[in-house]
């Protein structure tokens, strides 16, 4: 029971320890298949959004390092709430008797003014460049993984920096009031919230966050508002959107049944149960020592959000190099580098495009970036698989020296500072984005063999060489 209580997840039903990959594969499957249908029909109901919840959930609680971004928490968190959205058994877009539960719509809007308000005191908290503005002097070239328009952004005069950070305050601390006010400010927060996340997707890939943060955005508008989105053919769903709101006003509406009262008692345990969870949220964002994507409770279903309380003012890369020599400190050893599918490598490739997608190590090799390999002793276990050319690793990359060839003898990872080029400089005109300088040594050379005991201690299974 402790474990159900501290990590829930379906894991705990089978036997995960024989063969856990068959499961979180059957888990995925389900997941998909759900979502799937819930595209093609158009509409779900509380039982198939119960179920997406509970996959998800099983997956992110023992995703461990894997699943340990933020955004995990907030999509459940939107996930859950989207539940009570939903008719109970009926899929149908447009449900004539099932109402949009209004606690619903009020805990989306709690959610985004949570999640921007927390994003903007972290800041205002955090590093002094939030206050003094300069901050954008540096995020473009040190954000996880910048895409081709960073570049260019990155070089903008220092006054249009400014003027960025003064904007990005405005929204995280004064617009999320709006939300609470009457419609028209409401709308105009929605907009206003809508408009900074398509900015964020236009300047850097942070996965699938920011079209996950519209979502909560889009409770801020009613029917009126978004009816010019929507056909007026008779028949068509804003027709009988319309149809049934004319009803309600002629007093003609389905009288109430059972399941409505039922439906009516559950928003309002769901309404007490929210603001019983806000509580320590609301400390937390109140506490000058704020905590950042925590939750307070096990099922993550009110949790504290926030983004880019610090900013690094370098940007430093881990490269992982392999070699045949069988004498890895040899100054006439040939090391190799690996590619990762996007994060800065080699100095002429284009920074790529990728959201909403999310190259999950591409960013654990930013966050390793910032400390050694004792702290990250999972990139032991990376290298490992390289020195196997382990399909489970080599997949994750976009080019491995070593395929189709006989993996190497040794792996080790460097460790470089990297900087944009200037724009019509002469590095940038030979096809070069970055200009890098090497720090020093981040993991030195390993082996199958000379990482064994590493492997042992940490429960690894050391894996076979993959021959080619």
């Amino acid at each position: 029971m402790k474990s159900w209580s501290y990590v829930p997840s379906l894991l705990w039903l089978v036997d995960y320890k024989s063969n856990i990959d068959t499961y979180l594969d059957y888990i995925a499957l389900a997941g998909m298949t759900l979502s799937g249908l819930v595209m093609v029909m158009g509409g779900a109901n509380c039982v198939v959004m119960a179920v997406l919840w509970m996959l998800y959930h099983s997956i992110v609680n023992v995703g461990q390092r894997w699943y340990s971004f933020g955004w995990e928490s907030q999509l459940l968190e939107t996930g859950f709430l989207a539940i009570f959205l939903c008719p109970v058994y009926s899929i149908n877009p447009v449900p004539r008797g099932t109402p949009v539960s209004r606690v619903a719509i009020w805990a989306y809007r709690w959610l985004i003014f949570r999640i921007m308000l927390g994003a903007g005191l972290i800041k205002i908290r955090g590093d002094k460049c939030w206050r003094d503005l300069t901050c954008m002097n540096y995020h473009y070239e040190t954000q996880p993984v910048p895409n081709p328009l960073s570049y260019y952004l990155h070089q903008s005069p220092e006054i249009f920096h400014k003027f960025e950070t003064l904007t990005n305050h405005f929204v995280e601390l004064v617009a999320p009031f709006l939300l609470v006010l009457p419609r028209r400010f409401m709308i105009a927060g929605g907009v206003i919230q809508i408009l900074f996340q398509v900015v964020l997707i236009i300047s850097g890939n942070l996965s699938f966050l920011n079209w996950l943060t519209m979502l909560p955005s889009l409770a801020c508008f009613d029917d009126v508002s978004l009816s010019w989105m929507f056909s007026t053919k008779r028949g068509s769903a804003h027709w009988r959107v319309t149809e049934i709101q004319m009803a309600h006003k002629l007093g003609k509406a389905p009288p109430l049944t059972l399941g409505n009262y039922v439906r009516r008692v559950y928003n309002i345990c769901l309404g007490c149960t929210l603001v019983y969870l806000s509580l320590p949220v609301v400390q937390n964002l109140l506490s000058s020592r704020q905590a950042m994507n925590t939750s307070f409770d096990s099922l993550r279903i009110v949790n504290t959000y926030g983004a880019f309380g610090s900013i690094t003012k370098e940007r430093t890369e881990v490269i992982f190099e392999g070699t045949y020599s069988s004498d890895p400190y040899s100054p006439q050893a040939v090391w190799q580098e690996y590619q990762f599918k996007c994060k800065p490598g080699n100095i002429t490739r284009r920074p790529c495009i990728i959201s909403p997608y999310h190259y999950r190590l591409d960013w654990l090799m930013w966050f390793a970036a910032f400390q050694n390999f004792q702290y990250n002793p999972w990139l032991v276990h990376l290298a490992v698989k390289l020195l196997a050319n382990e399909p489970t690793a080599t997949s994750l990359i976009d080019y491995n020296p070593f395929q189709g060839k006989p993996p190497p003898k040794f792996i080790r990872a460097e460790h470089y500072q990297y900087r944009y080029t200037r724009i019509g400089s002469k590095a940038a005109t030979k096809g070069q984005w970055w200009r890098r300088k090497r720090i020093g040594n981040y993991l030195p050379p390993v082996s199958l063999q000379s990482a064994q005991p590493i492997v042992k201690q940490m429960g690894w299974k050391l894996p076979e060489i993959q021959d080619s």
